[in-house]
């Protein structure tokens, strides 16, 4: 069985490492992929946002099926493209991925579906919107609408702030045309949650929840990043917040969905806040988290690939959907001076004595092959995982590999899963 994985970060290094555990044995192909995903298929000089060389070596060679990563592609409609060619995909059409790439178009289809969300004014004009935010409360969340590399979010904690976020988005267009159209939201307090959920159009079947850690230093300190680690479960997670949250937010948004002609087939990933009256969603992304894909998949009982294919054929069931009792714990090693200015090229060592400790996986992000080197490439370099009957001792594991890994101004945070170990887990298993 010939697959075809779209993306080179650590995302997809993980998809690459469940996949190729299939029964089927599969053959894997990954456009551009990275160092890791060439230990486990072919890598492929493409780049993810080639739609047309992808649709090229797809009519060529023919997958079964071509799994999509990033959010790039599927918003600019991959998934149709490689459907038109007659290729099975798993990730949603371009219609469907709205729901990441215009954040105006999610925060409609919420209202609509009556799922709480931050209260929110949309602007095409920048003077219309400084003088909203000259007469909101402050604190307020400026959101530019398109997609914005993980960068279009910006709180404001005071009025000139929000002023200067504006007139950074729309009228400096720091995000380019992204950031044409602008959401001004309150500011939700509460705790940060992921949940992902796999669906095939109507049906809705979650995944165990996560928790990111978007702050570049420890204690949610520094900049903003794409993420530096991640842990799975969350601690608030208990079989009755999973409910809540299919019944209030996963189940209505496929309904307005389909009520609006949209047929939503692959993952869904729904950022919460969970405030003091209960989870608001705060984004939708379109495909799977980056890092919560390293610190979920790993406690997916069982393969992968018949998940897909139902979600495709529109058959998903629940059991089809298994956990894991153990919890699992992403910590990212970064090159220093992320999410800033970053060097490449930098050998790295030690992978083969940290993926030796048991139950530790390394995925590899920003690496790629020189000669018989991994060197770096990228700001997130390496994602280090461990699995372990407790967030603790799955920590633990995490940083003893961590260790054993070294590359020049190597960079990570060192209270990952800290949040999660203050609380005591209602559950040791999503599944």
């Amino acid at each position: 069985m010939k697959i075809l994985i779209v993306g080179g970060g650590g995302r997809e290094h993980a998809l690459c490492w469940k996949i190729v555990q299939d029964k089927r044995r599969p053959e894997l192909y990954c456009a551009p992929g990275n160092a890791g995903t060439a230990e486990l298929g072919v890598n492929l000089n493409i780049a993810a946002e080639d739609l047309d060389a992808l649709a090229a070596w797809a009519r060529r060679e023919k997958p079964e099926l071509t799994v999509i990563g990033p959010e790039a592609p599927l918003c600019a409609g991959l998934t149709d493209r490689l459907q038109t060619e007659g290729l099975r995909v798993f990730g949603p059409s371009r219609a469907a991925a709205q729901l990441e790439g215009s954040k105006v178009f999610a925060k409609s289809v919420l209202l609509a579906a009556g799922v709480p969300t931050a209260q929110a004014q949309t602007f095409t004009d920048a003077e219309q919107a400084l003088a909203y935010v000259r007469a909101a409360a402050s604190p307020l969340v400026i959101k530019a609408d398109g997609l914005a590399a993980g960068k279009g979010v910006l709180i404001c904690s005071t009025q000139r702030e929000a002023e200067e976020a504006v007139r950074e988005v729309m009228v400096r267009q720091a995000f380019g045309t992204a950031g044409r159209q602008i959401l001004v939201e309150e500011f939700l307090e509460g705790e940060e949650v992921s949940m992902l959920a796999f669906v095939d159009g109507r049906r809705a079947v979650l995944l165990p929840s996560a928790q990111d850690h978007k702050r570049a230093l420890d204690d949610d300190q520094g900049p903003n990043t794409g993420g530096m680690g991640a842990y799975s479960p969350a601690p608030m997670e208990t079989g009755k917040f999973r409910q809540m949250i299919l019944e209030k937010i996963f189940n209505p948004t496929l309904a307005e969905l389909n009520r609006r002609g949209i047929t939503y087939q692959g993952v869904l990933y729904a950022g919460l806040m969970v405030t003091a009256s209960g989870p608001k969603v705060l984004e939708f992304n379109c495909r799977f988290g980056d890092p919560e894909t390293q610190a979920v998949l790993p406690r997916l009982a069982g393969d992968l690939l018949p998940i897909l294919e139902a979600c495709i054929n529109k058959n998903l069931l629940p059991e089809q959907v298994a956990c894991r009792p153990a919890a699992c714990v992403c910590v990212v090693m970064a090159a220093g001076g992320y999410p800033g200015q970053y060097r490449k090229g930098d050998v790295i060592s030690g992978l083969k004595e940290a993926t030796a400790l048991d139950g530790t996986i390394v995925f590899q992000a920003g690496t790629k092959l020189d000669g018989e080197r991994v060197v770096t490439s990228g700001g997130r370099v390496l994602g280090v995982t461990a699995l372990g009957p407790t967030l603790a001792q799955s920590a633990e594991k995490a940083y003893r590999a961590v260790e054993r890994i070294a590359f020049a101004n190597a960079h990570f945070r060192r209270d990952i899963a800290a949040k999660g170990m203050k609380r005591k887990p209602q559950m040791k298993s999503a599944g």
